[in-house]
Parts: C-alpha cells; sequence; structure tokens
C-alpha cells in the first residue's frame, strides 16, 4: 500500500485563481500556473498534475503494460463491462484497485480517442464522490489503454436498491471488508439522502468547478459505487465532454442542423435507457441540464425503489400528475423502507419529490442547476443526516 501511495504526492500552497485550460496529451506547463495542467516529466514513468482549487500536486503513475497484467491478475476477475471497456479487480501489494482496460474494437481510432478523451477529463477531477485515477497506461501499437483507478468495495446503487439477493455482491466482498447493510437490506432513508447529496455535490463540481466544465453524459445508479461507509463515488467517464454551456440551444432542430458544424456541446452523447433526457433525443443537443435528468432520475429511484427502466420506463409510471399528489407518491414510497427505519418524513419526501419532477421537466431551461439542487437537499435534510465525504 505504501508503495502505491508514493505514486500520489501531494504539494499543498495558496489556492490559485481558476482559469479554464484544456489538458492536452504530452502536454508541458510551468509549474507557476494556477490552472489544472500537466507535466511528463517522464512519459515512462509518471504524470504530473496540478489542480487548481487548491495547488495539490499528484504524480499519477503510468504503468507499462506488464504490470497491468500483474495488478489485475492477468485479468481473470471481471467486476464491471461497458461498449469499449471492462473492468477488472486489481491489486497492488495487497491494496485493492480497480483496472479499466480500453479493448481494440473495429474502430481502434474511435478507441483510442474515446480513451485519451476520458484520461484527459479524469486528469481535471479531484473530488471525494468521485472515482480517483491512480495511473494508467497507453499504447498506442497495442491500440488498448488502461486506467488504474480507486476500488470501491460495496457495489453500486443499483445492486443495493434493485437485487433482492447478495449474489452479485461476491465479486466486491469477498475479500474485503463491505458494509454491514448488504444488498438484500433495503437502504434506510437517511442514507439514500447522503447518496442524493453527495452525488449532487459531485455533479455540480463537474458543471461549475472543474477548470473546463464537464458534462458526465451517462449518470446513473449503476455509475454510483459505494464504499464500506456507504459514501458514493461516480464513475464511468467514458461519455464525458468538456466546455459545455448550462443550457441549450434552441435555435435549431435536429432535421435542419449540420451534424459537422455542431459546437462541442451539441455532439451527442451516449447514456442508458432511462436516465437520457428526451429532450437530447429529440435534438441530439447535450448540456448540463441532460445531467440533471438524469439525476432526477436516480431522486425517483431512491423514493419509490423501482428501477429506471424495467419494461416501461420509470418516468412514464411516475407521471406528472402523480407526482403532484401526496397521497399517491406516500403509496409509491419504497415499501422497503418500514423495516430499514422508517418511512421518510413527510415534508422531506414532498420536498425530495418536487424536486424530482422539476428535474425531469420537458424544457431543459426550467429544470434546476446542480448547485440549486444541492442548496435543496442541504435545507430539506437535516444536516446532522449528511455525511459530506
Amino acid at each position: 500500500m505504501m508503495a502505491l501511495l508514493n505514486c500520489l504526492k501531494f504539494k499543498m500552497g495558496s489556492s490559485g485563481r481558476r482559469r479554464s485550460k484544456r489538458v492536452d496529451d504530452h502536454a508541458t506547463a510551468d509549474a507557476d500556473d494556477d490552472y489544472c495542467s500537466t507535466t511528463y516529466n517522464d512519459p515512462s514513468t509518471t504524470l504530473k498534475v496540478k489542480v487548481a482549487d487548491d495547488d495539490e500536486v499528484m504524480i499519477i503513475k503510468r504503468y507499462s503494460w506488464a504490470e497491468i497484467h500483474r495488478i489485475a491478475d492477468n485479468f481473470s476477475s471481471v467486476i464491471g463491462e461497458g461498449g469499449f471497456s471492462t473492468v477488472y479487480l486489481g491489486q497492488y501489494h495487497q491494496y485493492p484497485l480497480a483496472v479499466k482496460i480500453h479493448r481494440n474494437t473495429s474502430s481502434s481510432q474511435r478507441l483510442s480517442r474515446l480513451f485519451k478523451q476520458e484520461l484527459q477529463i479524469m486528469l481535471q477531477m479531484r473530488h471525494p464522490n468521485i472515482v480517483k485515477l491512480l495511473g494508467y497506461c497507453s499504447d498506442d501499437e497495442r491500440e488498448e489503454g488502461a486506467l488504474v483507478l480507486e476500488y470501491v468495495p460495496n457495489g453500486s446503487l443499483h445492486d443495493k436498491l434493485h437485487h433482492d439477493d447478495d449474489d452479485d455482491d461476491e465479486n466486491y466482498s469477498k475479500n474485503y471488508n463491505s458494509s454491514s447493510i448488504g444488498i438484500g437490506v433495503a437502504l434506510p432513508w437517511n442514507k439514500r439522502m447522503q447518496i442524493a447529496f453527495q452525488l449532487a455535490e459531485a455533479i455540480d463540481y463537474l458543471h461549475s468547478s472543474c477548470p473546463l466544465q464537464i458534462v458526465h453524459g451517462d449518470i446513473k445508479s449503476s455509475n454510483v459505487l459505494l464504499d464500506n461507509n456507504l459514501n458514493c463515488r461516480l464513475c464511468d467517464f467514458g461519455s464525458a465532454k468538456m466546455g459545455f454551456s448550462s443550457s441549450v440551444n434552441h435555435h435549431h432542430h435536429h432535421h435542419d442542423v449540420d451534424r459537422s458544424s455542431l459546437s462541442s456541446s451539441m455532439l451527442p452523447l451516449a447514456g442508458s435507457p432511462g436516465y437520457i433526457d428526451p429532450h437530447y433525443l429529440r435534438t441530439g443537443i447535450a448540456s448540463k441540464k441532460n445531467d440533471v435528468y438524469s439525476f432526477g432520475v436516480i431522486l425517483l429511484e431512491l423514493i419509490t425503489g423501482m428501477e429506471a427502466f424495467n419494461q416501461k420506463l420509470l418516468t412514464s409510471i411516475l407521471t406528472p400528475a402523480i407526482l403532484k399528489n401526496d397521497n399517491l407518491m406516500s403509496q409509491m414510497t419504497d415499501p422497503r423502507l418500514a423495516a430499514s427505519g422508517g418511512f421518510p418524513p413527510h415534508h422531506q419526501l414532498l420536498s425530495m419529490t418536487s424536486l424530482a419532477a422539476h428535474c425531469i421537466l420537458p424544457q431543459p431551461t426550467l429544470r434546476p442547476s446542480m448547485a440549486d439542487i444541492v442548496g435543496i437537499i442541504m435545507t430539506t435534510i437535516d444536516d446532522t443526516t449528511i455525511d459530506r465525504h
């Protein structure tokens, strides 16, 4: 563990004023600059990253493919899969890690672009509720890339909310201590609100506090990991983009837009059924409000215990008329809460239901910002129930 931690060195100093600055592959920057920057001192070993908000300097280790194979135990334990990547359980000096491998596909150029984009985005971020990047491996000849990430041992929010047994938890907990709240036991209301608050803070950080503002593009409960104390870590930035505005362009429609002329904030993002903003599906225009919509769906999952998509969209079941009806929403509250600390206070249920309803409004400009959402949750939920870490 000490060997791994030695790869992460921190230099604390006075906080500099933020300026937007893109982190280019193999870029160099003066050590006195006050934006997030990278310097390849020795491209075969380390990557130095300076974070704007606290003048923190991190040394991110660059691994060889032989080291990646050893860390991932020859890729023997899969803990997650996506369209262009697979995540393996790894270990470094008895310290658990997650190793995300971007594999070669029929479009190696696209794979390389996606990997470099995700690496570049992760180098911009440092937040307690976002999975940490600890190292990477890049090999243009192999047309593969690897990200070495913080391992979060307690599964995903989707597992905790929707799985009735703990069979799927074995990959996460068989070798490491896990929370006393297993998948088969419903999350109590205060923990659900803690997760909602932490997730909102993480997304607000992406939207407002990164040197280049970031849209995640695939917010969903399976991308919200939980640690032993049920603190959340947002993961999977394979669909994320940098440099987005907070609102969408209303002067274009999908049938009259030249796709090649779209700005970066109008390029399509990947998403998941049940969480994708319908406005984005209609227009192909992406913005921060896409993440707000997806967050609203997760809020509805937390309130009802229902999946975002299971034959039907959760948002089609919980119609605006139902969301506005206090009695109906009380009936839709997750019944398992009765056996895990009790149902939420009525005012909290009403506030969170109203917040979710506003997040999923059809018109993106009418949705709250993530900063607004953080404030609403803070004023609604007792501070003693919220762990800010």
